[in-house]
């Protein structure tokens, strides 16, 4: 079965659109969740979480594009395991703690969509390693000493790599004429 076929199935509300995905991503969405959520939450936590995101992706099933239903559950993931995170009053690090959720306002989720295009075409510009540094740890949530061991680097040089593309990010952001630094503090 393909994507595009389970989430017609999906959609439809018919039996094996949901467990196809299930199956398909489980894994993936509980490393997001476990990467957020391993230090300071339970293996049942992080398994309540992972069992969140497919019921959301079911609430959600309309909105879920073909080809874009990976980047969707991932994107799920790390929002639903920080507000876990937020609702035990955990400390998130720096990084993750100014995450920008978006609101239900139209015109917001617009201003919110152009900037994300914006975030996305400046990190698809960073040479490498940035950019695989920023999409491990923004994206994939992975820690600076994860990255560090992937990367054979230190974990310090990973943390400095991230700074200095946060402040480039910053800085191309700036000129491309958004205002809203919060995208990359």
């Amino acid at each position: 079965m393909t994507e595009r076929h389970a989430l017609v199935m999906l959609r439809e509300d018919r039996s094996g659109g949901l467990e196809w995905f299930i199956d398909k991503y489980t894994a993936y969405v509980a490393a997001i969740v476990w990467n957020i959520l391993g230090r300071t939450m339970t293996a049942q936590d992080v398994e309540e979480v992972t069992s969140d995101v497919f019921v959301a992706l079911w609430q959600n099933r309309d909105r879920a594009r073909p080809g874009r239903v990976k980047g969707y559950l991932g994107q799920i993931a790390r929002t639903r395991a920080i507000n876990r995170l937020r609702q035990a009053d955990a400390d998130l690090e720096l990084e993750e703690d100014v995450l920008a959720l978006p609101g239900t306002d139209p015109e917001a989720l617009a201003v919110g969509r152009e900037r994300d295009e914006q975030v996305r075409a400046a990190v698809q510009s960073m040479d490498e390693p940035d950019r695989e540094i920023f999409v491990r740890h923004y994206y994939y949530c992975q820690t600076a000493q994860q990255i560090a061991g992937l990367l054979h680097m230190t974990p310090a040089a990973v943390r400095q790599r991230l700074k200095r593309g946060r402040d480039r990010l910053r800085e191309a952001l700036t000129e491309g004429g958004s205002k809203d630094d919060r995208a990359v503090q």
